[in-house]
């Protein structure tokens, strides 16, 4: 059975890859690397059909590498472990024909646990071989620490649409292990439609070209249209991983959307977030915590808002319980801004963790038993109520601490009045 087009197209040679050019060409990241001896250990991180493997394959190859190809998903770490210790073994021995350095080679590196990651670590470091790990996942989360430490990250960037235009028409033309049709074959219509779809995945793209140049040959078309084009590509599902990268950065670009009070963008990145298949409760709670740490008491009520949403879409559920997080999205990005309360919470939390067991001092303490009010419990507490205006000046704080002012409220919203109240309790001097 003949390979498919994207494997059959992969670049042999640096010279013939596209794309990436931040990492390629004179003085670039993967010159200096070839230059090294011994090569280091690598992870190429990116997105699908961005050439990872590739490169992997292009850098052992050039380098003359004793190539060992693993994948994450299909192999696991006991075979490689057992194959790795007998070369081990076999070169501490002289017994090995082939001395040439070895790449371990392990694509989706990130589905292997922190376990099975850990049991690769020896054969790096005392160099049995040199790693080169694919992922689509930020290696920050998902490698282990002592591993990455010992490896250098590639980040790779998804292709561009000139990019993605030149592998296919490179594909269509190329009578070996291409298609071997003219330019002609495809309209321009058609290669627009592929370009944008494909969405900087030259796999997909690739895929797209061979299904839909075999579509039209067998229909005798004189060449592949926009329709054709269509039926062979189904709309590539928006990039997200519910437990990856993307994830964070889609809730990062609405939280910050919401906090930079622009209701339009918040919408986007709602919008994403939903149509990707997040669960709309995780982004409600995301929202019920928005409103706390950002909104606070400068709009009290946007607590409520965020936890009525919730409420509405955990009745109605999608899509019409997605109106109401739309609703809270709005409501939230147009608040005013406090985060007054977070901030005081922050300082507050550092206190009580450096100070200890500080003491209750004893006019703050209850005193239900004689034996507690013999020893001064609640002894000349002043009870606020039989103050004029329900307000005393009293230290709540323990005496080794002092008193301490965490909570400044800012002059947006309702926080102007909490503010002015303060001031007049407390004399307390507005921060700015």
């Amino acid at each position: 059975m003949r390979a498919p087009l994207a494997d059959r197209m992969r670049p042999a040679a640096l010279s013939d890859f596209v794309g990436q050019e931040e990492l390629l060409g004179e003085g670039k990241f993967l010159s200096s690397v070839l230059s090294a001896r011994p090569l280091p250990s690598l992870i190429f991180w990116g997105p699908p059909g961005s050439g990872k493997t590739t490169l992997a394959r292009i850098l052992a190859r050039e380098t003359d590498a004793v190539f060992l190809p693993y994948s994450a998903v299909l192999s696991g770490v006991k075979e490689i472990r057992e194959a790795l210790a007998e070369l081990k073994k076999s070169r501490a021995r002289g017994e090995s024909e082939d001395l040439r350095p070895a790449i371990l080679f392990i694509d989706e590196i990130h589905r292997f646990n922190k376990a099975q990651q850990d049991a690769l670590l020896p054969f790096v470091e005392d160099g049995t071989v040199t790693l080169f790990g694919t992922t689509t996942e930020n290696p920050s989360f998902e490698i282990r620490n002592a591993l990455l430490s010992r490896c250098r990250v590639l980040v790779l960037s998804p292709l561009l649409p000139p990019h993605i235009e030149r592998i296919v028409l490179r594909a269509l033309a190329d009578p070996e292990r291409g298609m071997g049709q003219p330019e002609s074959f495809l309209s321009p219509e058609a290669l627009r439609h592929i370009v944008a779809v494909a969405d900087g995945d030259a796999r997909v793209a690739l895929n797209a070209l061979e299904a839909a140049v075999s579509i039209a040959l067998h229909k005798k078309l004189a060449s592949v249209d926009a329709e054709t084009a269509q039926v062979a590509l189904r709309k590539k599902g928006l990039m997200y991983d519910k437990d990856g990268e993307e994830h964070y950065n889609l809730i990062s670009a609405l939280h910050k959307s919401l906090r930079g009070s622009d209701p339009d963008a918040a919408l986007y990145w709602l919008a994403r977030m939903l149509s990707a298949g997040e669960d709309p409760i995780y982004i409600a709670r995301r929202m019920i915590r928005f409103a706390s740490e950002d909104v606070g008491n400068a709009a009290p009520g946007a607590l409520q808002v965020a936890l009525a949403a919730a409420e509405a879409y955990r009745t109605l559920g999608s899509p019409e319980g997605e109106l109401a997080l739309a609703q809270a999205a709005v409501y939230l990005a147009t608040a005013p801004k406090s985060n007054r309360t977070y901030v005081a919470w922050q300082r507050a939390m550092k206190d009580a963790e450096a100070g200890g067991t500080l003491p209750v001092p004893l006019q703050l303490r209850n005193a239900p038993t004689r034996l507690m009010k013999e020893l001064g419990y609640g002894k000349e507490y002043k009870y606020p109520h039989d103050f004029a205006d329900g307000f005393v000046q009293e230290n709540y704080f323990p005496e080794e601490l002092g008193r301490r002012a965490y909570y400044r409220p800012s002059e947006a919203g309702h926080e102007k009045v909490i503010a002015e109240r303060l001031r007049n309790w407390w004399g307390r001097k507005q921060e700015k």
